[in-house]
């Protein structure tokens, strides 16, 4: 299994492959496929009623479900601007480096409790604890894995998490040293953790 996934929203329902309106109820569901790892189905509801509502959860591999308002996508805005938190987890999800991983899990803490992503989901595969968020703005689905940190390792990952926040993903050479402003907006997994000096 990928240790972090992103799935989006679907546009279309699944079932029926009509498109979604804006602020159109669908339903989502989660489920287990070893070979392709989780698989997200977005269903509208009338296929949800018809098709869905009984026996979904007895399904192969059924792991969760949840309603949702689709929101259509808005245009890409092309103006530059600083990563935010959510789009150094996305980069980071996508390089999928395992080195990441400790600054992937803070981050997307560092959401949950902003209220950017939402658990919909626990799980545990391969004996590793698991989490399911949904943005709920573009309903996409960010699978990240918990990497069990230690007291002793969370200064470094919080140092880490600052770089990335205020340098990005690849860093200029002339970049030095973290910014105070990004030291302090860095939660822990368990607790606050202090700025590092």
């Amino acid at each position: 299994m990928n240790e972090w996934n992103i799935q989006s929203r679907a546009h279309t329902c699944e079932a029926c492959a009509s498109p979604f309106a804006d602020k159109q109820p669908l339903h989502t569901l989660l489920f287990d496929e070893r070979v392709e790892d989780l698989r997200r189905s977005d269903i509208c509801e009338a296929c949800w009623q018809s098709q869905f509502s009984d026996g979904a959860r007895e399904r192969k591999g059924f792991i969760s479900h949840w309603q949702g308002i689709y929101e259509a996508p808005t245009p890409p805005v092309d103006a530059i601007h600083k990563d935010t938190a959510e789009t150094v987890l996305r980069k980071l999800i996508e390089q999928n480096d395992p080195r990441y991983a400790p600054a992937g899990y803070i981050l997307a803490v560092m959401l949950e409790r902003k209220r950017i992503l939402k658990v919909k989901e626990q799980i545990v595969r391969d004996g590793q604890r698991v989490f399911i968020y949904e943005q709920p703005k573009t309903g996409d689905i960010f699978t990240i894995a918990d990497p069990n940190l230690h007291l002793d390792q969370l200064e470094q990952v919080q140092r880490d998490v600052a770089m990335l926040l205020e340098q990005g993903l690849n860093p200029t050479p002339s970049t030095t040293g973290i910014s105070p402003q990004a030291s302090e907006q860095i939660p822990a997994a368990e607790g606050e953790i202090a700025p590092a000096n």
